[in-house]
């Protein structure tokens, strides 16, 4: 009398153990004998580098945008400001007159940035003599 043979049953496959960032993904082990194993997806994360490389992309569009409209723009006009008088294309003015409110809007944000962090460091200071006292935007 012969005994059927019996297949084991397949056993699940162990999960997967989460890592810290930083850590390499071990990979899963097969789920079937003869299988190849399966590696983990790999995830690119964004970086201060990859940024800056998109920043130096729309910067140099912008920038052949404006060459765009300096060229566009040649015909010259007379321009007088403070006492200082000129002679120049419109593109150029116009690119002078923007760069002059950039320079307004840093000055402007300079300012404010100044102001918050002399704040802080009253209000850090206030905390060490008084341990009690706690300022509005911490609690």
């Amino acid at each position: 009398m012969s005994v059927p043979e019996q297949t084991p049953a397949p056993q699940p496959a162990p999960e997967p153990q989460p890592t810290q960032p930083g850590q390499p993904t071990q990979p899963t082990p097969p789920t079937q004998p003869g299988q190849p194993a399966q590696r983990p997806e790999r995830v690119a994360h964004r970086t201060r580098i990859s940024g800056l490389w998109v920043a130096i992309g729309c910067f140099a569009i912008i920038v052949i945008f404006l060459l765009i409209f300096i060229l566009q723009n040649a015909q010259h006009v007379d321009i007088s400001y403070l006492g200082f008088h000129a002679r120049m294309q419109v593109g150029i003015a116009l690119l002078f007159a923007a760069i002059g409110g950039i320079l307004l809007t840093v000055l402007a944000g300079t300012a404010r940035i100044l102001q918050l962090r002399t704040a802080a460091r009253r209000g850090a200071h206030a905390e060490k003599t008084d341990p009690t006292r706690r300022t509005a935007s911490r609690s």
